[in-house]
C-alpha cells in the first residue's frame, strides 16, 4: 500500500532451555502477527534457548532439542507468508556461531551469524560462540538443507522490501555490518539482541537504534531478550524499538513476564527518495552481498500510523517555543550579515497587517537589535488600495508604534487610477489586471523608497506563495532579501504566535493571527474583507502538507492524496483531490517566477530556491501528475 508495510517486534514470554514450549509461544505470535498484515517479525538473540544458557550452550542436547523446535516451527508456519526472524545457536566445522534464522512459508531463506562477540564486565560470549564476520558465500546445513550463510546476506522482495540483519553488539560497533547492508540496498536493518538493563542504559539504547536509523536512511527493528532470562548477575527487559530515520515510531513497555509485541508501519518508499536524494549516501562503496529472494509479504488493510497533518510544524508543543526561536534567530543573523557585508543602513518593508508581513517586521526588528541600530532605521510602508480594510490597516498602524520602526502611509489608488487610465483599462473590471498594477505599485513604492533612502527592500513572501506561484510576478514576487521565503503558511502562525510573549504587542499580534488571509486587491463592501485567498486557491494546510511531501520525499500524487485523507479528518476525499490537482498545476506552471526569485534565507529542509534546492524548467508539463489521480 503505496510502500507501506507493518512490522512487528516481539519479546516472547520465555522458559529457559524449555525449547518445547517457546516453540509453542514463537508459533502463536507469529500467527498474531500474521493476522496483524505484518510483513517482518523479529524475535530476539537466541530465541529457542534463551541468552543466558551459560555453558549449556556447550551440551549437545540443547542443540539438538533447539533444532526439533525450529523444525516445529516450520511445519506450523507453512501458510504464513510474514517474515519471522529468529535466534538460534548453530554448528558448522566445529564451530559454534550465535545466528539469526530468516523463515518464510515454513522454509528457511538465509542464516546470518553474529559479527562482534562481547567478551567483557558480564558478558563472555566466547567462552561459547565464534565470530562469523569473515563468513561470506556460504552455506550451512540445517536440518538436512543447506542453507545460505554468511554476513553477506540481504533479504529482498525486488519491489520495495529490502533487508539485512545485526544481532545486538554489532550496533555497538565502531562500524556497524548495518551501514554496510544499507550502502548495499538494505533500508530495514533488523536486531536480535540480549541486551541487559542498567541505570541509563534504556535512553542511550533507543538514541543509538534512532540514530542508527537515520545514518543509515533505514527502518531499524530492535528486539531484546526479556525478564524471564537468568537474573544471576544482571536483568534483561525486553525492550523493543522500532525506528524510522532518526525518529521512534514505536517502543514497547519493559519488564514483562508475559509477551509483549509492538507494530508500527514504515513508509520503504519514502526512504528510498531520502536515499535518492542523498549524495552522501549515494557516495557509499557498494560490496558484494548475496540477495536472498523473499515471497510477497502480507499487505496492509488499514495504515495504523501517524502522519502530522501540519508536517512544517512541531508535533511536540513542549519544543514548539524553542523551535521558533530557532527559526527567528535563522532569520533575524541572515538578515544582520546581509546588512553587514553591504553597508546598508536601513530597511524598507511593506506592512500590511497580515500574516507574512508581521513576521517579517518582527524579524527584522530583531536583526537590528542584533546588529545595535535603532529600530528607527526600519522604515515600515502601509499602502491602502481599493481593498484595503479598517482592521489590517489599524493592526498595520499599531504594530509599527508599538515596535517603534518609522511608518509612513501612501495611498496607492490615485496612482493606480492614474495607471488604468495610461493602459486604457476599465476601473469596473475588477480582472487580474486591476490586481497586478495594485501589486506592481506598491513594490516600485517600495523600490524607489529604498534607493532614496539607502536601504534593503525585506520581502515578505513565504514559502507557500512561492510554490503556488501566488504573487504578481515582479511585484509582490520581488524584493532585495526574501526573508520569509523558507518558512511555509502553516508555520508562521506559529512564529507570530510566539512573539506574545511581549505584552505591547500580544493583542495586536492575536487580532492579526485572527484574521482571514487575504491580498485585499477588490473592493470591499462596508468595511468586510472580499477577497479570502483559502476560498480561491484552497486551505494552506493542505497545500503545505502536498508540497512538503512532493518536494521532500518525491511522493506520488496518489500517495500523497492517500496520506491526506488518511491524515484529515474535516476534508473528504473529493475534496482533498481537488486542491491536490489544483496545487500541481500551479506548481507546474508557477515555476518562471521562482527562477526568477531573489535571495533568502533557507530555514527549514525545504527550500525552493532555483540556486539551491530545486531546479526544474519552467515548461515541464503537469499532465503526467494529474492523469496518475485518475
Amino acid at each position: 500500500m503505496h510502500g507501506f508495510y507493518r512490522v512487528t517486534s516481539v519479546v516472547p514470554k520465555l522458559i529457559l532451555a524449555d525449547t518445547k514450549s517457546n516453540s509453542k509461544e514463537i508459533i502463536k505470535l507469529i500467527k498474531e502477527a500474521y493476522l496483524n498484515d505484518s510483513s517482518i517479525i523479529l524475535f530476539p538473540e537466541l530465541t529457542l534457548t534463551g541468552y543466558s544458557m551459560g555453558d549449556l550452550f556447550l551440551n549437545h542436547h540443547l542443540i539438538s532439542s533447539q533444532n526439533q523446535a525450529l523444525q516445529n516451527i516450520l511445519d506450523k508456519t507453512k501458510d504464513i507468508n510474514s517474515l519471522s526472524i529468529l535466534g538460534i545457536a548453530l554448528l558448522k566445522q566445529n564451530r559454534l556461531y550465535n545466528c539469526a534464522v530468516v523463515i518464510q512459508n515454513g522454509d528457511i531463506l538465509g542464516v546470518v551469524p553474529k559479527s562482534y562477540i562481547p567478551n567483557k564486565e558480564e558478558f563472555y560470549e566466547k567462552r561459547y560462540f565464534n565470530s562469523g564476520i569473515d563468513i561470506k558465500n556460504s552455506f550451512i546445513n540445517i536440518l538436512d538443507k543447506e542453507i545460505p550463510f554468511g554476513v553477506d546476506l540481504l533479504f529482498s522482495d525486488n519491489n520495495d522490501i529490502t533487508f539485512g540483519i545485526e544481532i545486538c553488539e554489532d550496533l555497538w560497533a565502531v562500524s556497524p555490518p548495518s551501514n554496510q547492508m544499507a550502502t548495499n540496498g538494505a533500508n530495514i536493518i533488523l536486531n536480535l539482541s540480549a541486551s541487559n538493563e542498567l541505570v541509563g542504559k534504556a535512553n542511550y539504547r533507543e538514541e543509538l537504534v534512532r540514530t542508527q536509523s537515520a545514518r543509515c536512511y533505514s527502518s531499524y527493528v530492535y528486539s531484546s531478550s526479556g525478564i524471564n532470562e537468568s537474573t544471576s548477575d544482571t536483568i534483561f527487559s525486553g525492550d523493543a524499538i522500532i525506528s524510522e530515520y532518526g525518529s521512534t515510531l514505536s517502543r514497547g513497555d519493559r519488564f514483562n513476564f508475559e509477551s509483549s509485541i509492538i507494530n508500527a508501519d514504515i513508509d520503504l518508499q519514502k526512504l528510498n527518495w531520502l536515499r535518492l536524494n542523498s549524495g552522501s549516501f549515494n557516495d557509499g562503496i557498494l560490496t558484494s552481498f548475496r540477495d536472498i529472494i523473499i515471497n510477497k509479504t502480507p499487505q496492509i488493510n488499514k495504515l495504523n500510523r501517524y502522519i502530522n497533518p501540519k508536517p512544517f510544524v512541531p508535533s511536540n508543543p513542549n519544543i514548539r517555543d524553542e523551535v521558533s526561536k530557532e527559526i527567528i534567530d535563522i532569520q533575524a543573523f541572515a538578515l544582520a550579515s546581509r546588512f553587514k557585508v553591504t553597508g546598508i543602513k536601513k530597511a524598507v518593508i511593506g506592512i500590511s497587517g497580515g500574516l507574512d508581513s508581521t513576521l517579517a517586521l518582527l524579524s527584522t526588528c530583531k536583526a537590528f537589535e542584533i546588529l545595535g541600530r535603532n529600530l528607527k532605521d526600519i522604515i515600515a510602508i502601509t499602502m491602502p488600495g481599493f481593498g484595503t480594510t479598517k482592521r489590517t490597516k489599524n493592526n498595520a498602524i499599531d504594530l509599527c508604534n508599538a515596535l517603534g520602526v518609522t511608518l509612513r502611509e501612501i495611498d496607492i489608488t490615485k496612482i493606480a487610477l492614474a495607471e488604468f487610465k495610461e493602459i486604457g483599462h476599465d476601473t469596473d473590471d475588477l480582472s487580474v489586471t486591476y490586481e497586478n498594477v495594485q501589486a506592481r505599485i506598491r513594490t516600485t513604492i517600495l523600490m524607489n523608497l529604498a534607493n532614496k533612502e539607502y536601504g534593503l527592500v525585506i520581502g515578505t513572501g513565504d514559502l507557500s506563495e512561492i510554490a503556488l506561484g501566488w504573487s504578481t510576478y515582479n511585484g509582490d514576487h520581488m524584493s532585495m532579501y526574501g526573508l520569509n521565503s523558507g518558512i511555509p503558511k502553516t508555520l508562521i502562525s506559529y512564529l507570530i504566535e510566539y512573539f506574545t510573549y511581549n505584552s505591547n504587542i500580544k493583542e495586536i499580534l492575536l487580532d492579526i493571527l485572527d484574521t482571514p488571509i487575504s491580498p485585499e486587491l477588490l473592493p470591499h463592501k462596508d468595511g468586510e474583507i472580499e477577497q479570502i485567498t483559502e476560498d480561491i486557491i484552497g486551505p494552506y494546510e493542505l497545500h503545505d502538507f502536498f508540497l512538503y511531501h512532493f518536494v521532500k520525499y518525491g511522493a506520488k500524487p496518489g500517495k500523497i492524496l492517500f496520506m491526506a485523507n488518511h491524515s484529515f479528518d474535516k476534508y473528504d476525499e473529493n475534496t482533498i483531490k481537488k486542491w491536490l490537482i489544483l496545487f500541481l498545476k500551479r506548481f507546474f506552471t508557477q515555476q518562471f517566477k521562482r527562477n526568477a526569485m531573489p535571495d533568502g534565507i533557507k530555514v527549514g529542509t525545504i527550500s525552493l530556491s532555483p540556486r539551491a534546492d530545486w531546479r526544474m524548467p519552467s515548461e515541464a508539463s503537469f499532465q503526467n501528475w494529474i492523469d496518475e489521480l485518475g
